[in-house]
């Protein structure tokens, strides 16, 4: 399946994306900020990758931001997970470069649809 690059500061929250992803086939690499998920992405140049908006040392849109300015890494789709889903900040996360945005909560069932959507509509797998 998919390589899976995800970024959140709060460690539950990776490790239940990690485990759902995993169960799902794919394999996860962790990252607990913007600055490590920018420097695992130009490492291991994952099939997709996750951020949380809020993060410390460099949010998800700053993160995102960058790698699209990096010629490796510029057309890895990336998705924004987050409790905030006012349109302002959707509308920034597609501004930043995302191919999408999912809120959380979210049930493991509709992150892993999700995903393998975004995957086949980006032809990562």
């Amino acid at each position: 399946m998919a390589n899976i690059l995800v970024a959140d500061d709060e460690r539950d929250i990776r490790e239940l994306i990690n485990f759902t992803l995993m169960f799902a086939g794919h394999t996860v690499t962790q990252a607990a900020n913007g600055a490590e998920a920018l420097e695992l992405a130009q490492k291991i140049k994952p099939d997709l990758i996750m951020m949380d908006v809020r993060m410390p040392r460099m949010t998800g849109y700053e993160a995102c931001r960058q790698m699209k300015l990096i010629d490796d890494i510029k057309d890895i789709p990336v998705v924004f997970l987050s409790a905030k889903g006012q349109d302002e900040e959707i509308q920034t996360g597609i501004g930043a470069g995302a191919v999408a945005y999912i809120l959380k909560p979210f049930a493991p069932d509709d992150l892993t649809r999700r995903v393998t959507e975004i995957l086949e509509q980006n032809g990562a797998v």
